[in-house]
């Protein structure tokens, strides 16, 4: 009976990787894919390679926090396999109803519930856990709004590069030995460009990892049944599996979607969320990169909205509504996600509250408040009712 739960328990973990790889990939590559900068199959190397390596390098600290830390009820095979159901059920409703649920979040919220109905909840890490879910989409909002508000015009003329014809490398063997050169057609300014989307999916999968392996693997390990790196490996399998599978649709979708948000945008909101995600997971924290890669966009959208005021008349609430599509005023050539638009002509930036604001879309354009409020809100409630759930289970049912 004890092989038949840690192999029951293996195949739910590994569900729960697979589902989060199909997720993640399309996140952190979906960018790169759509502007053809990488192959589908290429992404899915990497987020492999990537994630992997966040779960073995930062990722202990998460699994020791919910797999051990956050309740001290004991983990046993059947109790790990109700716990990871509700993840992967959680999972799974986010997908049918076009909500990107918080997997960090179910996962702390269903292990929440277990220590509530047992008793043993860590109230105070729950409290710190929390306390980080509050703070973070604070702080991705306010330092992406600095960068839209004083540094985005800049960034812009810096990083719209159009794709030349041909390949971006290629290798020249003509002195006697293989070197590697830029293609006949790639200008550095390309080269650098491509590079960074490329180097920045790379950094949202070895985020992913850090915050997400641990989601699959923690009960596992709290129960003994498998070792911490051990179980490591095994959730950045699963991850991978479901980058070579599912992915391949999602980051179809994200690069589609994405396409009316300019790349450098897609760029500052990656860097901000993935540093945010990886400095928590590095203190044990589960932390949910959707909702703090939203209110990255948020505050990016705010800050470049924002550019047409004084500070102290935005303080006194006299700022334009906010809007992403105000990320677009700067360069309406600049290339998208899924664009292919040339580089844009280099042109003096106006000093802040002194533009005139004429090309600022509406705030209506790429950005609806009550629709990224309701997204949000629905972000919450799963981990809420994965809470209530699994306290109910535990609580009422002989499960143990």
């Amino acid at each position: 009976m004890v092989e038949v739960l840690f192999a029951l328990g293996v195949v739910v973990a590994v569900f729960v990787g697979f589902n989060i790889g199909g997720s993640s990939t399309g996140v952190a590559f979906g960018p790169a894919v759509g502007s053809n900068t990488l192959t589908k199959f290429s992404a899915a190397v990497l987020m492999t390679v990537f994630a992997l390596a966040g779960g073995l390098l930062v990722g202990p600290a998460v699994v020791k926090s919910l797999g051990s830390d956050l309740v001290a009820t004991q983990f046993s095979p059947l109790i790990s396999i109700v716990v990871l159901f509700f993840i992967g059920t959680a999972l799974f409703l986010s997908n049918v109803a076009g909500v990107p649920a918080s997997t960090s979040m179910t996962a702390v919220g269903a292990i929440a519930g277990l220590g509530l109905a047992r008793g043993t909840l860590n109230s105070g890490l729950m409290l710190e856990i929390v306390s980080w879910w509050l703070v973070s989409p604070i702080i991705a909002f306010w330092v992406s709004g600095v960068i839209g508000r004083y540094f985005y015009p800049k960034l812009v003329e810096w990083f719209a590069v159009s794709q030349s014809e041909g390949s971006l490398v290629e290798v020249d063997s003509s002195a006697g030995f293989p070197w590697v050169r830029l293609g006949q057609n790639t200008t550095p300014r390309e080269f650098v460009g491509t590079v960074v989307v490329i180097g920045i999916g790379c950094y949202m999968g070895f985020s992913a990892g850090a915050s997400n392996v641990a989601n699959a693997v923690a009960p596992l390990v709290g129960n003994g049944s498998l070792e911490l790196y051990p179980a490591i490996l095994l959730g950045g399998a699963a991850i991978g599996l479901g980058a070579f599978t599912i992915a391949r649709r999602t980051m179809d979708t994200v690069g589609n979607d994405l396409t009316d948000l300019p790349l450098v945008a897609a760029i500052v909101v990656a860097a901000v969320a993935s540093t945010i995600v990886t400095f928590l997971s590095a203190l044990g924290i589960p932390a949910s990169f959707v909702i703090i890669a939203t209110m990255s966009i948020v505050g990016l959208g705010w800050g470049r909205a924002t550019r047409t005021t004084r500070l102290s008349e935005t303080v006194q609430g006299e700022a334009p509504e906010v809007s992403v599509g105000a990320l677009t005023a700067d360069a309406e050539d600049a290339p998208t996600v899924g664009g292919q638009k040339g580089t844009p002509e280099p042109k003096e930036t106006e000093p802040i509250g002194e533009e005139s604001g004429e090309d600022l879309p509406k705030a209506s354009d790429l950005f609806e408040p009550a629709t990224t409020a309701r997204v949000i809100f629905l972000q919450n409630i799963v981990p809420s009712i994965a809470t209530v759930a699994a306290y109910l289970v535990f609580r009422f049912l002989p499960v143990a």
